[in-house]
């Protein structure tokens, strides 16, 4: 997909979308007349989840779904106060976040993959580097870490210091790039910590000297991808639908929707909607990995 596409696709669908129609009301049991779904969470999947919503209206124009972002540690805290009937994610809940919902509810939160993504590494456009490792991204932000300027990258840049962008720490993208890169250290001190997805990939774009990462479909003509090689002397790759498919991008990673057990009628059928050949192929068009891409991907719920 070309720089910015999934986001002007997203913004399309959005404005093509049918309906408006609906009042607010309970669901339980039997679909009902005015069901409306909650849905918070994840910042990587809140453009996504609004067009899902607003095409589902056309699938049922009794049942509003209304969709909100804040992070995916927003929407497991939401769902776990029963505040929401769906929590989008970008990362797996923790057990602690389980039992607390099994806690506040009674009710286990069941788990949807509805799809897979990858975080991209951005720099500014005008950024000579290619490629980088696994490792030099650990020790550009993890704690301890010795990179903190692009000369010792090969880079010569005018600023020499190294910018780091990164997520506020209820993101589910910060904690899965904690996890997979940093191996659960903590990150370095100072860094530039965005609200959202975009936030990240607008700053890169007008500081020469940074680098973040963010989820691939936010890129803009502003900023390049840097390719990732697992380990050094390895092949680099970029965030594309093909490598992250084929298992060559490290840092791609699924999409969640959580539900509690025993969810009420509406919100069962947008989930199965959303796994269907048309919410699959809405996903697809703004340039996610649907579910059935990868082999042996899961799309039935999982109770916690």
């Amino acid at each position: 997909m070309t720089p910015g596409g999934r986001a002007a696709l997203l913004a399309a669908l959005a404005l093509t979308a049918a309906g408006c129609g609906g009042d607010s009301g309970g669901g339980g049991g039997a679909r009902k007349a005015g069901a409306v779904i909650q849905n918070s969470g994840s910042d990587t999947m809140v453009n996504l989840a609004q067009v899902w919503a607003e095409e589902y209206r056309q699938v049922d124009p009794a049942v509003s779904v209304e969709v909100s972002g804040g992070g995916s540690g927003i929407g497991v805290r939401d769902l776990s106060q029963g505040i929401i009937q769906i929590a989008n994610c970008s990362r797996e809940m923790t057990a602690a976040e389980k039992e607390q919902t099994r806690k506040n509810t009674g009710r286990d939160a069941v788990e949807w993959i509805v799809g897979y993504d990858a975080i991209a590494i951005y720099a500014h456009r005008d950024n000579p580097m290619a490629e980088i490792t696994m490792a030099q991204l650990a020790a550009i932000y993890g704690e301890g870490g010795t990179i903190e300027r692009w000369s010792q990258l090969g880079v010569s840049l005018a600023k020499d210091k190294i910018i780091r962008v990164s997520r506020q720490n209820s993101s589910g993208t910060y904690a899965y790039f904690r996890e997979r890169v940093l191996a659960k250290r903590d990150f370095k001190l100072s860094s530039l910590d965005m609200s959202g997805s975009k936030d990240v990939v607008e700053l890169v774009g007008k500081t020469p000297g940074a680098i973040g990462y963010s989820g691939m479909g936010y890129k803009t003509d502003a900023v390049k991808f840097v390719r990732i090689a697992a380990k050094p002397g390895q092949p680099a790759h970029e965030p594309t639908l093909e490598n992250a498919v084929a298992g060559r991008y490290p840092l791609a990673r699924a999409l969640y929707m959580y539900t509690l057990a025993d969810a009420p009628a509406p919100v069962k059928a947008y989930v199965q909607w959303v796994l269907s050949p048309k919410g699959q192929d809405i996903l697809t068009k703004a340039g996610y990995v649907p579910v059935n891409a990868v082999s042996g991907a899961a799309s039935q719920p999982t109770a916690h």
